[in-house]
């Protein structure tokens, strides 16, 4: 019995040994998984920072658009507007306002309709008040149709003549001077769609007034 206690007492600080060194490497392991842990979260934590910076730059971009959109739209000229079938556009920053055959010309006649004749007062009423220092292009067009029952030699000499006829409604009834109106005959030369159905014709007969200031 006293030779087992004195063997045990003996073995004491070999066994503090090991415990202690047991104790260590738990302590390194775990001191390991932590490293490990925070390299992870640092490269998470980069790789957010990334998403963010894209984000932020994303969301730069999209107010620059939002900005360039509103002062586009602000500095946009207001259109008018007709109810009588008549369009309003812009090409190459002038005025363009259309007047369809439809309710102007009967097919391959160059006598203004009443329809025609009531879409140009409200046409003149507007080139009056809004551009009264402007010179008016006045410009015919047709559909590529033949010229076959009809007194006119083309559809060149078809869409001179419509004009003309604007031409002289403008100054005889509706006080538009002679000397700011311009008149251009194009004939099929220069459509706005094309002329392989009815509908693409029709949108291809039609006069033409732009503003030029």
């Amino acid at each position: 019995m006293k030779f087992n206690a004195l063997a045990l007492l003996a073995l004491l600080p070999l066994l503090g040994s090991c415990a202690s060194q047991k104790v260590l490497d738990d302590y390194e392991a775990e001191l390991g998984a932590l490293r490990e842990e925070r390299t992870a979260l640092m490269g998470e934590n980069q790789n957010l920072r990334s998403q963010l910076d894209q984000t932020q730059m994303a969301l730069s971009n999209t107010n620059g658009e939002l900005e360039n959109a509103r002062v586009q739209v602000a500095s946009a000229p207001v259109l008018p507007t007709f109810d009588n079938g008549v369009e309003v556009g812009m090409r190459n920053g002038n005025l363009v306002i259309m007047i369809p055959s439809s309710i102007s010309f009967a097919s391959g006649q160059d006598s203004l309709s009443n329809a025609g004749k009531s879409a140009l007062d409200g046409v003149a009423d507007l080139l009056r008040r809004e551009h009264p220092n402007g010179q008016f292009w006045i410009e015919g067009h047709t559909d590529n149709d033949r010229i076959s029952k009809s007194k006119f030699a083309s559809n060149r000499e078809l869409s001179q003549k419509r004009a003309m006829s604007v031409l002289n409604y403008f100054v005889s009834n509706c006080g538009i001077e002679d000397s700011s109106c311009v008149v251009v005959g194009h004939g099929e030369y220069s459509p706005v769609t094309s002329n392989d159905s009815k509908s693409g014709k029709a949108q291809n007969r039609r006069v033409e007034i732009v503003v030029h200031e």
